[in-house]
Order: C-alpha cells, then structure tokens, then sequence
C-alpha cells in the first residue's frame, strides 16, 4: 500500500502540487485564488476530451432506454437479452460501461487536484516537493478579490457550491427513464431515489462539505463546478445539433 500511495504522489500529486506553485510565481500578486482557478481549468481543459465522451454516452444512452426496455420485455433469456442489446450498442456506436471507465480515467487526478488544495498547506511551502525548475514563490497571497482569506471557511463559497451542484443536478443527471409507478418496482424506486438525492440533497451535501474545509477547497470545488456546468451544456448543444442535422 506505501508503494502505491508513492507511485500515486509522484504521478498525480507532485506534479500538480508544482503546476499551482508555478502559477502562483508567475501570476501577479502571488495570487493562489487566481492560481487554483487558472489551474482547475487547465486540469478540466485536458480532460476535456473525457468528460465529453462520458456526455456523449450518456445522451445516447437515454436515447436508445426504449429500445433497451423493449429488448428485456420481448426476451426472458439472459444470453439472448444480452445479445440482442450488444447489437443496439453496436449499432450506435457506443458500449454501456465506457461513460463508467471515462470516468474512472479522470477519478485519480480530480483527486489529485482535491488533494493539492485540501493538503497544500498554503501559504507554507513544502520545497523538498519542488521539482529544481520550480522556484518556491517570493509572495503567496491568500487573500482572494479583496475579502475572501483561502486559509479560512468561507459561507459564501459553501452557498456557491451548494447553488451549482444543484443546477449540475439538474442539467448534468437527467431523470431516469422508468416504466412503472412508485412501488411496481423495487429497482425503478431505486432510480427515483437516487435521482432525487442526487438533485437535492447532494447540493446540501457539498455545500457543507465545502464550508468545512478551508476556501482554497471550496474555490477550487465551485470552478470545477462552473466548467463541468459549461462543458456540459456546450457538448450537448454539440451532439444534439449533429443528431438533428442527420
């Protein structure tokens, strides 16, 4: 486990930890808000290709649900259910688990960069974790837009974290496609559960989350937010318009 959690510093943590302490030498002030923003968007820009073909996936997805229900209703043998299913995926160009293993992929460094900021330390510089090309920073201002200190709990970022985890809700989990009325079906009831909670009481949640944990956290949580929320609707403007235009 020591050499995992080793490996797992030196591919993912450092180099990120070095990325933040570059930006804040290089941008003015030593600004670190200006810094965890530039450096979460940097992050969420590369793994945009990712997150776009989870999107894609998952719009299709709901859009062959019919087709898929259709499939279960018509046959009662596993293998042939399965069958019949692999030739709507092919058909469409997409396979069920790969939005699953997108995600996945990013998991490790949107824990990374969780990490940076939640064990950072800041202002405190830890050096030996400097690479000899990164300078440690003559000026770290933690101070962000003029009242925000990123050392200390913020009630205003927790509400802006509560606020766009709940329109990422509502934008990014679209309600699931169910066949039956509440109590018909135990895994149908479980979907409605789980979309609820993750409407309503995830936003809750994470607001919390984020006021326990010092601003510097919370900021980079609510600009992780903002982009996924863009991204999001952008890809699936994207895609729709392609699907209408066929």
């Amino acid at each position: 486990m020591e050499t995992f959690w080793a490996v797992a510093s030196a591919l993912i943590y450092t180099p990120l930890y070095n990325a933040l302490i570059f930006l804040i030498d290089i941008l003015p002030g030593g600004s670190v808000g200006l810094a965890i923003i530039t450096l979460t968007v940097i992050v969420k820009a590369i793994l945009f290709p990712l997150a776009r073909q989870a999107t894609r996936t998952q719009i299709i997805l709901k859009k062959i649900a019919p087709q898929i229900e259709a499939i279960k209703a018509k046959y009662k043998d596993q293998k042939e259910q399965v069958a019949e299913m692999l030739k709507i995926y092919k058909a469409n160009g997409v396979h069920p688990l790969s939005g699953i293993i997108v995600l996945l992929i990013q998991l490790p460094i949107i824990i990374g960069l969780y990490a940076v900021f939640s064990r950072g330390e800041l202002p405190q510089i830890h050096p030996e974790l400097l690479y000899s090309f990164v300078p440690a920073p003559d000026i770290i201002q933690m101070h962000f837009l003029g009242f925000f200190n990123l050392s200390e709990r913020s009630i205003l970022l927790a509400v802006l974290m509560a606020l766009s985890q709940f329109l990422i809700g509502h934008i990014s989990f679209e309600a699931p496609i169910v066949t039956t009325k509440p109590g018909e079906s135990l895994k149908d009831d479980i979907m409605r559960s789980l979309h609820i909670q993750t409407k309503y009481v995830m936003p809750v949640m994470f607001g919390v989350f984020a006021y326990i944990f010092a601003s510097a956290v919370a900021l980079y949580l609510v600009t992780s937010n903002i982009f996924t929320i863009v991204q999001d609707l952008l890809v699936k403007r994207h895609i729709r318009a392609i699907e209408e235009s066929k």
